[in-house]
């Protein structure tokens, strides 16, 4: 009898060990801020388009890769303090802020480092310029976000697209900056939609995608190719992933659907394309039903 009151009072202990346990790291899990609450008021470090993400090459790819013109600005993602900035052989010319929600970003392959290491700088302030330095194939950055800072086996690393909740290749980004002397920015784009960016001053650019041509992204704002060409004082034939390119829309205009019309049927009369009405509409089918208000471009 005894022997079975002391193993019933053992198990109890053990039990009550085991909740304690189990309620201490549910209650030290919940106090612990998601990534997306630390960063929400960061901004893209770059313009241009994703070309690679995070957790890629094996598992190796820890960050994102961001393609642009050589030589654009690079802007820190947060307020913080360089706590590097030298040349390595893989990063190639690199920049590490660390920052006040004990996070610390990492700014790879730049061509030329404008901040140097002990230096504190604001959010949205350039502090580099895009390159193709290290182990590199192209001109682009390489951007990476590390929990409780940076290490060499990167264990701290997380997805950036976590903290501005997107990132998928193709995707053109915007580090939305108003002022590069007064560092003010935005936190998120005003208006962005399929590489479409207008700024503060009005000026509407199309950020180039994987894929597109001056054909396409003509037909999307109902313009002639010659239109952006002559704009931009580009050659129409040779445009690359993540080239900015001034545009001026037609103006836009509203269309009821009648009987008989389909989406193919309005978009040839008005000189556009079905996917640029049921974008401009925020449609996600080609079903339209008559008397529908549907906005279009026009000229």
């Amino acid at each position: 009898m005894k022997d079975y009151i002391r193993r019933f009072f053992i198990a109890g202990i053990m039990a009550l060990c085991v909740s304690l346990l189990f309620l201490g790291g549910k209650q030290s899990k919940a106090a612990e801020p998601e990534i997306s609450e630390l960063t929400e008021h960061w901004v893209w470090p770059a313009d241009g388009v994703i070309t690679d993400t995070y957790g890629t090459r094996n598992g190796q790819h820890k960050g994102i890769d961001i393609a642009g013109g050589s030589g654009s600005p690079v802007y820190a993602a947060d307020a913080g303090i360089v706590s590097r900035s030298y040349y390595s052989q893989t990063y190639g010319n690199v920049i590490f802020i660390k920052h006040n929600n004990q996070t610390e970003t990492v700014y790879a392959h730049l061509d030329k480092r404008l901040s140097a290491e002990g230096e504190k700088v604001a959010l949205g302030q350039k502090i580099g310029m895009m390159g193709s330095t290290g182990d590199s194939s192209g001109v682009h950055l390489h951007f990476e976000v590390h929990s409780q800072g940076w290490t060499a086996d990167k264990i701290n690393a997380v997805d950036p697209s976590l903290a501005f909740g997107m990132g998928e290749v193709g995707q053109a980004v915007n580090a939305a900056v108003r002022n590069e002397s007064a560092h003010e920015v935005s936190a998120r784009p005003s208006n962005f939609h399929s590489g479409q960016i207008t700024k503060d001053s009005g000026e509407t650019y199309h950020i180039v995608k994987t894929g597109e041509t001056l054909w396409t992204i003509a037909a999307h704002y109902n313009l002639q190719t010659g239109d952006i060409a002559a704009l931009n004082n580009i050659n129409p034939d040779q445009i690359f992933t993540g080239q900015k390119l001034l545009i001026k829309p037609g103006k836009l205009g509203k269309y009821t659907v009648k009987e008989g019309d389909t989406l193919s049927s309005i978009a040839k009369v008005h000189k556009t394309t079905a996917e640029a009405i049921k974008e401009l509409n925020n449609a996600e089918s080609d079903v339209i039903k008559i008397g529908q208000i549907l906005i279009i471009h026009k000229k």
